[in-house]
């Protein structure tokens, strides 16, 4: 009895050292690529400046039928809306139920800024953005064409990878600040048009409570989450396996762990940036 508990034991054993090994050599790929990647990027804006134009294009405005209705622009302005019309349903119900709907505004321009906007874009650059990324890629990988690339003398990193993540950090700005200006839009028309509040009165608490120094805060979360998306989705992409089906599960592996990365990033940097000096004076 006692003999048989050892050979119970020694396969399970053995697995899992193998899977803590195969984790552990997997972290070590990622750094190395991510570390490629990055180092990869003056290369890329020197030598494959016309990659980087063409995936700048690409992704801003979308390819083929997508390009008819704006492509990422559009999608990322229709999100924002949404959410923004939500902080004016929402900010004013609420509000209202204390007697304070006229701080409206203030709602918008606190929350949309800091968290709530960031927080949308971020959505949507995994779910366009990179989702898109990693499926190119890994198509290129399993057809071969990252081979032929390779054969003939390019560094697929810089070309392939490097382009792509300098790339969603270019197109992540002027879409986080389209979006924004959505929101914020979205927010008024809600609150002044559906709701009849007054325009005078929204605007007022609207601009003493909005601080550029929390845009251009949201601004850099946005930039730091657009690089992590795309290396993470660049990486998955690039050693996609498995043919068609292991795309797909690339994509969906890509996306599920910026998200949640992603997601980590902005309450990390939320916290390293307001958690200190993060209060805010109700008056006026």
């Amino acid at each position: 009895m006692t003999a048989s508990v050892p050979s119970r034991l020694h396969p399970r054993l053995r697995r899992t050292r193998n899977a803590l090994v195969s984790g552990w050599n997997q972290i070590g790929s990622q750094t190395r690529f991510y570390a490629t990647t990055l180092a990869g990027i003056p290369d890329a804006v020197i030598n494959y400046r016309s990659e980087l134009l063409r995936v700048i294009a690409q992704m801003g405005l979308g390819s083929g039928a997508l390009a008819v209705i704006g492509g990422t622009v559009v999608i990322v302005a229709f999100l924002t809306m949404t959410t923004g019309a939500i902080v004016a349903v929402q900010g004013y119900n609420q509000l209202a139920s204390v007697g304070v709907e006229a701080l409206t505004g203030f709602a918008s321009a606190f929350f949309n800024t800091r968290e709530i906007q960031p927080g949308t874009v971020m959505v949507a650059l995994a779910a366009t953005v990179g989702a898109g990324s990693t499926a190119q890629l890994g198509a290129m990988r399993i057809s071969e064409e990252i081979d032929a690339l390779e054969a003939i003398g390019i560094r697929t990193v810089s070309y392939l990878a490097s382009t792509r993540v300098l790339a969603g950090v270019i197109v992540a700005v002027p879409l986080f600040c389209i979006g924004l200006m959505t929101a914020y839009w979205a927010a008024r028309i809600g609150t002044t048009a559906i709701y009849g509040q007054g325009s005078g009165v929204y605007d007022h608490y609207f601009y003493t409570y909005l601080s550029p120094t929390d845009v251009l805060w949201s601004l850099a979360e946005v930039a730091a989450v657009a690089l992590m998306i795309m290396l993470l989705c660049t990486y998955y992409g690039y050693t996609a396996r498995g043919g068609p089906a292991g795309v797909g599960e690339a994509v969906g592996r890509a996306v599920r762990a910026s998200m949640v990365i992603a997601s980590i990033l902005i309450v990390i940097m939320t916290l390293a940036i307001y958690g200190q000096s993060g209060d805010f004076h109700l008056a006026g």
